[in-house]
């Protein structure tokens, strides 16, 4: 039975609420959504951790003990008439007991949940349970902050939209420099704090980086590097297509030489020098009783039968010069014995490099301009995936050699090293001195962090030219090591899910996360209810923080960019980007407050006051 000590006696009559099971990392980023968008949420975890109970306690939600397999626990927080139930539960087994029974004891509830297993996924979707999977939500981004294409495109409302970053070519302001383009953030060149859609009006120097939306043909139009078309593949008329250039045959040669055993390489040199000097020797010296002496093709068939240990008896040595007779002697002692060697080193490199691709440890060569992904758990492989996707090579890291994600990456060809990737000589395996980008992905905040410090010890002068993505849950240690240790790619693969299950629970209809500079945005559709907050609201009286960036209107004509004087009316579609918590709230203050609407708490920040703050320039 539940332990009910630490939970309000009337919670389970509460209605409206939210019910998060499972207060792992992505459970918190859930709940202080939840919290940040004014929503009465409530905790259940069997084994919660300590640290992260005291971030619920410090927001005043709820919280249960308790194992939500048991109908009894989720009686008791109110699942009869919660709103909804996000289940972020770290095992999949666990979530998908607590989904069906969720399911089976209150259907009119909505039911989120974090599930990797894809058949499975399609099993709950089919009986109406939201699935939604961290690693897929989240990879983009990671795989964005490696190939650094300063190109997103996002999909809203049938037409396609362009994020992209540019660097002001000269100072001025950015209406004069982009035109109509939506500034969506502004990341000045000395380090400073990221202006976050800041109206067109705001000058900016040269040298800062703009980050802008708007349609490909507006972003072409202002001169701004937009999406790069594909080439084309080359059309061979009346010929085969050429095979692999000269470049890359003498490449791959140079890999083949490199990757032989030194040992080998030896015992080689030994054979060719006893070949060469026999075949001098029994062209020198043979002679049959004819007269006929040994051709150079004779002499060299006769050394190889012979270190072969062959001997067809075609050539007798009986009447030779007793010189030759012992020179004979030592071909057939010397010739075996390095054959027999080089034999046994071959057969030592065939299973030495079968265990070795087994475990992941052999030296990898040959590579370069590739990403080393450290970590491959759920995130990781996904992210390796999208790398490969886009014909990018990758070698991943992992020092568990029992993970169960390294019999997939090895099916797909993906070389795999199990390794401590916090130690240089790991480091300097996986041939960093040439990778383009490193994922630091591992689900350990001190073990990504060592990571990345070595990264950055090797990388040396090359530090500011690759890009290395370092996975961290915790928030403030994200912007101390940021600051502290120069890291630009902090990415927290809870903060851009959170918002997915916040919106799939309160019927928001969330279409994107991603990064500008260290600050995580989100894109969603906000239908105009008839009679509702926004409903005749001019869009100069949003947050200045919160970009319009299309407007659909109920007669299904588009707004693009739409004017600070427009005001929005019933039956009309907004699409918008800005900061998470300032655009759930808004997104919340228009939902209907009906039984299947989670009931709102005290405003607790002061976030409610950014969503009527000061309007946009």
């Amino acid at each position: 039975m539940p332990d009910p000590t630490n939970v309000p006696p009337d919670l389970s009559s509460w209605t409206g609420h939210v019910v998060v099971c499972g207060l792992h990392d992505e459970g918190l980023r859930v709940v202080e959504q939840l919290d940040l968008a004014g929503v009465a949420v409530v905790v259940v975890d069997h084994a919660p951790d300590v640290r992260l109970v005291g971030a619920l306690d410090a927001l005043g939600v709820p919280h249960l003990a308790a194992d939500a397999r048991i109908p009894e626990t989720l009686a008791a927080v109110g699942l009869g008439g919660a709103a909804a139930l996000i289940c972020v539960e770290s095992d999949d087994l666990t979530t998908l007991a607590v989904a069906l029974l969720a399911r089976e004891l209150s259907p009119q509830t909505r039911v989120v949940v974090q599930l990797r297993n894809p058949a499975v996924g399609r099993a709950l979707q089919d009986i109406g349970v939201a699935v939604l999977d961290v690693a897929r939500l989240a990879a983009p981004s990671i795989v964005e902050g490696c190939v650094r294409t300063g190109v997103r495109t996002l999909h809203l409302g049938g037409e396609d939209f362009v994020v992209t970053e540019s660097t002001a070519p000269q100072e001025g302001s950015l209406r004069d420099l982009y035109g109509d383009l939506a500034p969506i953030a502004v990341v000045p060149a000395g380090g400073a704090r990221v202006e976050m859609t800041p109206g067109r009006d705001h000058r900016v120097r040269s040298g800062d980086t703009v980050v802008v939306l708007g349609t490909p043909a507006d972003v072409r139009a202002a001169g701004v590097a937009g999406p790069r078309p594909k080439p084309a593949a080359p059309a061979f008329v009346g010929a085969r297509a050429p095979r692999a250039s000269a470049p890359r045959r003498a490449a791959l040669v140079g890999y083949l030489v490199r990757s032989i055993d030194r040992r080998i390489k030896l015992v080689l040199f030994a054979l060719a020098v006893l070949a060469t000097a026999s075949v001098s020797m029994l062209m020198l010296g043979y002679e049959e009783p004819s007269g006929r002496r040994m051709s150079v093709v004779d002499a060299l068939y006769f050394t190889v039968e012979t270190i072969g240990t062959v001997g067809y008896g075609d050539f007798y040595f009986r009447d030779q010069p007793l010189w030759l007779r012992v020179w004979a002697i030592c071909l057939m002692l010397v010739g075996a014995t390095l054959a027999t060697v080089f034999f046994a080193l071959l057969t030592n490199v065939l299973i030495s490099r079968r265990i070795e691709a087994t475990l992941g440890l052999r030296r990898i060569t040959g590579l370069s301009d590739h990403v080393v992904v450290i970590g491959a758990g759920s995130i990781g492989v996904v992210v390796v995936s999208q790398l490969r996707a886009r014909g990018i090579q990758v070698i991943a890291v992992e020092a568990d050699e029992d993970n169960r994600y390294l019999a997939q990456l090895r099916e797909q060809g993906v070389q795999v090293l199990v390794a401590d990737a916090t130690l240089p000589e790991t480091l300097g395996t996986v041939q960093l001195e040439r990778a383009r980008a490193v994922a630091v992905l591992t689900s350990d905040d001190l073990a990504n962090i060592e990571s990345g410090l070595a990264v950055r010890d090797l990388l040396g002068a090359r530090w500011a030219d690759v890009p290395v993505v370092l996975r961290l849950f915790d928030r403030r240690l994200a912007n101390t090591v940021e600051a502290s240790f120069d890291f630009r790619y902090v990415r927290s693969p809870a903060a851009l899910a959170a918002p997915w299950f916040v919106g799939a629970a309160l019927g928001i209809e969330v279409l994107d996360t991603f990064y500008v500079g260290d600050e995580p945005l989100l894109v969603a559709r906000l239908p105009v209810r008839g009679g509702g907050r926004l409903d005749g609201l001019p869009m100069r009286e949003l947050s200045a923080r919160i970009r319009v960036v299309s407007l659909v209107r109920s007669d299904g004509t588009r707004q693009h960019p739409p004017r600070r004087e427009t005001r929005f009316a019933a039956g009309d579609a907004a699409y918008l980007v800005g900061p998470y918590e300032e655009l759930l709230l808004l997104l919340r203050s228009d939902q209907p407050t009906d039984r299947t609407s989670p009931a709102r708490r005290a405003p607790n920040s002061s976030v409610e006051a950014t969503v009527a703050a000061r309007p946009p320039s």
